[in-house]
């Protein structure tokens, strides 16, 4: 099984790559619980919420991962959780970046925010650039503070869309196929 993660900032387009991902590769598509969570509640998050968030979302992968696909593709994980957490509430559950680190990723496409609109969805918080460009830099941060494998997907929405397609049919074509940190 090759698990892939898209993250990134909001409106960068991980929910539109990932479902276009598993249309051209198959797959096990895991969405992202803190949608689902604010749907359901019908309200703002508070940080008492974050474990509940990042357990549901730990669950929904933890789950698919027990199906063993070829593919496995998460629309987030719980790096999400973590640095929304540490934005809004300037904390987070210790717990949550341990549990993160005991999973395995073959590779993270981290999006850049640059050369695409911010939508507002009404869950989303973050229209200015500089903003999300923090949180890209912080999901940056991350990736390589930990050795993360990952690769940084940029350009308009049809350069991002043919880029990752073309991306992932090598990837996922050759076992041995190392990710670097090239921008594109």
């Amino acid at each position: 099984m090759k698990v892939l993660v898209l993250t990134g900032p909001e409106s960068s387009g991980k929910s539109w790559l990932a479902a276009a991902i598993q249309a051209e590769f198959g797959g096990l598509l895991v969405g992202e619980y803190v949608r689902h969570f604010i749907d359901r509640e019908q309200r703002d998050t508070c940080y008492a919420d974050i474990p509940a968030i990042a357990r549901g979302q730990l669950e929904w992968e933890d789950k698919a991962r027990s199906e063993a696909p070829p593919l496995l593709i998460l629309d987030t994980h719980p790096l999400s959780n973590i640095l929304w957490s540490r934005k809004l509430f300037n904390d987070c559950p210790d717990w949550l970046e341990r549990e993160l680190l005991a999973r395995r990723y073959d590779l993270h496409l981290l999006l850049s925010p640059q050369q695409v609109e911010w939508v507002d969805d009404g869950q989303r918080c973050q229209p200015e650039l500089t903003e999300r460009m923090a949180f890209f830099e912080d999901c940056r941060s991350w990736l390589e503070s930990t050795g993360q494998r990952y690769e940084v997907v940029g350009g308009d929405w049809e350069t991002r869309r043919r880029y990752v397609l073309q991306r992932i049919a090598i990837w996922l074509t050759s076992s041995s196929q190392t990710a670097g940190s090239a921008d594109h």
